[in-house]
């Protein structure tokens, strides 16, 4: 069961100095969807013993994360959608979340790709800065970053917040929101 939190107060760059705004948990992490993602993380934390964000992770969690990403920008760059998609849990309750609205579902979410990206020309050149490793438990970690597309007419850029999750067969995203930038 979702319970609702409290509200938090938190400066905002809008804000006054001196003065605090008040924000509740959803302006904070965006959509519903993201919002069901850190939930049902955090029922998985919970399930095997570890409060989210109070336990200390394997030390290689966040470089075998690392190298699914790296994996991903490789197929990607080599023009390989379903490569790509080794990233994501194989699930129907797999989420993308995008401008378009959500995906659910790991072929849905491949079929959006290969849809929205169908030649090698319109996928470009991918490469993912500013990387941030959150853990939230030894089976769950938040990701934010930015990605950068290559492309012989534009260069799309923008955000994106991933939910990892720890399986027998690796660490998979279980919900990916990603944002494009507003062109330059």
């Amino acid at each position: 069961m979702l319970h609702k939190l409290p509200r938090k107060a938190v400066p905002s760059s809008s804000t006054p100095p001196g003065s605090i705004r008040r924000v509740t948990w959803a302006r904070i992490s965006g959509t519903p969807a993201v919002m069901f993602a850190l939930a049902l993380t955090a029922g998985v934390c919970a399930q095997n013993g570890s409060a989210a964000g109070s336990v200390v992770a394997p030390a290689d969690a966040e470089a075998r994360i690392r190298t699914v990403l790296d994996e991903q920008v490789a197929a990607w760059n080599r023009g390989n959608v379903a490569a790509f998609m080794q990233g994501y849990w194989n699930s129907p309750d797999t989420e993308f979340v995008g401008s378009n609205g959500i995906v659910r579902g790991w072929q849905p979410v491949l079929n959006r790709y290969r849809k929205v990206y169908p030649s090698r020309a319109a996928m470009g050149h991918l490469e993912f800065s500013g990387l941030e490793i959150q853990m939230l438990c030894p089976e769950a970690a938040l990701v934010v970053g930015h990605f950068h597309l290559q492309r012989r007419g534009d260069a799309p850029a923008g955000v994106f917040t991933l939910v990892f999750r720890k399986f027998p067969e690796g660490w998979r995203i279980v919900n990916d929101h990603t944002s494009a930038a507003a062109p330059q």
